[in-house]
């Protein structure tokens, strides 16, 4: 059913935008929140945070003069009606696929995306530094900054506006708050006070105090300061913003039209104040389809009818490797009650919401605040606790110092359960699991493992939970396993010893992780060439399989390596590992495959993985170059085209 938007037909850009009148905006946002919800119905997508900020989309870009004004999302998924209104519309069904829109915002996307934001928490320090340059280049642009309360969560938000609040640089940071804990608090009274406390009104008189205070005797001056933060706090809450050095205005209704043109144009006029935060409430997912509630106010979503908000079903029967995890994590606390699961800020991404109703007193959700999260399981460690840390391997980037200091040189058993292994479709580059092989494969006594199916990775769970001596990691896909048989229980991993899958005699494919399935159907093909081959599941990256690899090399003419990561990772410690024990020394041929050196483009995973060259066809013509069968050149022609 197609829907109607006539004022939005007419409002390609905001220029076109801030010629409407103030009484046709509400209408504006009413189809921009309806041209939202078409558009991801048909692909899937981030949904909830973006229907929450229709409002405040189209006031900031009504109110200030974007791109001039510098406008930053964090995180961008907030950003879908962003990209509607500034010259996107046209291609918003194509967000998130191969060649389309990013999911995030994008700099080189549109000169109105100054920033992109696809990890969170960054807006005010990077707004910051844009206010800088500006003031150094004698400017008078705003920048905006507009941070979700979630991000709020994350230890560096804090540090930029203490930052700020020292450096009195005027910034405008947006706090879109959506948690919802205050909301009794959003009405007309506050509404009122918003704009008062934003008024230049309001200003000039306080601007009268303090200059009157300063005049007083220093005693009397102090209280007079004092009196004006308290009064403010209370009726406002904002003290803590204050202490940091920003002019705290709020809490301010986002859903409210009205009250947020009035107030932005405010905090917009306002002279001499330094650093501004506007505490704005918004629910979201406002406006949503869907007829159940959800924990997470439909933060992403996959495919759905757009009238009755009924899912479109994936058609596969395998169950999700953050499901197998969940589960199986939980199979382990049901036997060990040391056993407890810390996530930030993604429960149900990382399938820690199961185990948190299984085990509600044993989960603990520490907020966007990686670097806590792992020292926070380093302090459990040394009181007997058995901590698995479920972050994506993405976002576990952002806790590497505590990973190495508080973990490996202590040498305390936590245990990283690392979901979004490798590449992971339509998030991008921003999301995608490449580089944690290489990060912590460089660290002295980790255990490094890598599922090649969903079976697998309950095992290595089992095993995991067996390490009391030392730091362990394991990684594993997005999406659904390959549908092996399931196991009752998880067994313990002999460490550092792989598995045989098919035995052959020319060519050895030694896989870890995902790839697995490709390398087996990659030898099936081989065979079919007549060319004998073997396939290796390593299991673990971290300590290698020294006999297997020997073997290995020993019995085949060609050795491939394939992984799911970056270069830096598995392969390059098997070659250090063949080039000291002189296995390198007789010509042997050896192949690494990894994901090249360049960012991936967002795509589904099939085609990522197509892109990067580790599909069964690229292993296939990489063993066939080895040889001699085809030429290194035509593998190069055959992945460009």
């Amino acid at each position: 059913m197609a829907i109607e938007t006539p004022l939005l037909d007419q409002v390609p850009d905001p220029v076109a935008l801030r010629k409407l009148k103030p009484g046709q905006l509400q209408q504006l946002a009413d189809e921009l929140r309806a041209e939202t919800i078409d558009a991801v119905s048909g692909i899937g997508g981030h949904l909830g945070a973006g229907l929450g900020v229709v409002e405040l989309t189209v006031a900031i870009h009504y109110v200030f003069n974007t791109p001039d004004d510098r406008l930053i999302w964090d995180v961008g998924h907030q950003a879908y009606p962003h990209k509607i209104l500034t010259g996107r519309r046209n291609r918003i069904r194509t967000i998130r696929q191969k060649n389309g829109l990013y999911g995030f915002t994008k700099r080189a996307e549109s000169e109105f995306d100054p920033f992109g934001a696809a990890h969170s928490s960054t807006s005010i320090s990077a707004g910051l530094g844009m206010a800088v340059g500006r003031d150094k280049a004698g400017r008078d642009n705003n920048v905006i900054a507009v941070i979700g309360d979630g991000a709020m969560s994350a230890g560096m938000a804090y540090e930029a506006m203490n930052n700020a609040g020292a450096m009195n640089s005027r910034l405008i940071v947006i706090l879109n708050d959506n948690g919802m804990s205050i909301a009794p608090a959003v009405g007309a009274l506050h509404n009122y006070l918003s704009s008062l406390l934003s008024s230049r009104g309001f200003l000039s008189l306080r601007d009268i105090a303090r200059s009157m205070a300063k005049k007083f005797p220093k005693r009397l001056g102090t209280m007079a300061k004092r009196a004006d933060e308290y009064a403010r706090g209370m009726l406002t809450g904002g003290t803590l913003f204050e202490e940091l050095g920003f002019y705290y205005v709020g809490p301010l209704d986002g859903h409210n039209m009205d009250a947020l043109i009035k107030t932005l144009q405010n905090v917009r006029d306002a002279d001499n104040l330094g650093p501004i935060l506007l505490h704005v409430v918004t629910e979201k997912g406002r406006g949503h389809p869907f007829p159940e509630p959800s924990r997470e106010r439909y933060h992403a979503v996959g495919k759905f009818d757009v009238v009755s908000g009924t899912p479109v079903k994936s058609k596969s029967n395998a169950p999700s490797y953050t499901r197998v995890y969940a589960d199986a994590l939980i199979q382990e606390a049901e036997k060990d009650d040391k056993i407890v699961a810390i996530t930030g800020a993604m429960p149900s991404g990382t399938g820690l919401d199961i185990f948190g109703d299984a085990f509600p007193d044993r989960c603990f959700d520490v907020g966007i605040a990686e670097q806590h999260a792992v020292t926070f399981a380093a302090g459990m460690t040394t009181e007997g606790l058995k901590p698995f840390v479920t972050i994506y391997s993405t976002f576990l980037q952002r806790a590497y110092d505590q990973v190495v200091h508080d973990v490996a040189i202590q040498k305390l058993p936590v245990r990283f359960a690392m979901d979004r292994a490798g590449l992971v479709g339509s998030d991008g580059p921003t999301h995608a699991g490449s580089f944690d092989l290489a990060y912590l494969g460089c660290l002295p006594g980790f255990v490094i493992m890598a599922a090649g199916d969903e079976a697998d990775l309950k095992h290595m769970v089992a095993t995991a939970a067996a390490i009391d001596d030392r730091p362990s990691a394991f990684r594993y896909p997005r999406g659904a396993g390959v549908g092996v048989e399931m196991p009752e229980v998880g067994i313990p991993l002999e460490i550092g010893k792989g598995r045989i899958m098919v035995e052959g005699s020319k060519i050895a494919i030694l896989s870890l992780g995902g790839r697995l399935k490709e390398a087996l159907i990659a030898a099936e093909e081989l065979g079919a060439h007549g060319l004998s081959t073997t396939v290796a599941d390593a299991r673990f990256a971290k300590p290698l399989d020294q006999d297997m690899i020997r073997r290995l090399v020993r019995n085949h003419e060609v050795l491939i390596t394939i992984e799911e990561g970056a270069i830096g990772g598995f392969a390059s410690h098997v070659l250090d590992f063949l080039a000291r024990d002189g296995l390198l020394d007789k010509g042997l041929k050896i192949r690494p495959m990894c994901i090249p050196d360049r960012f991936i483009p967002h795509a589904s995973p099939e085609e990522q993985y197509e892109d990067a060259g580790l599909t069964a066809a690229d292993i296939v013509k990489t063993a066939m170059a080895a040889l001699g069968e085809v030429s290194q050149t035509e593998i190069i022609q055959a992945r460009s085209s």
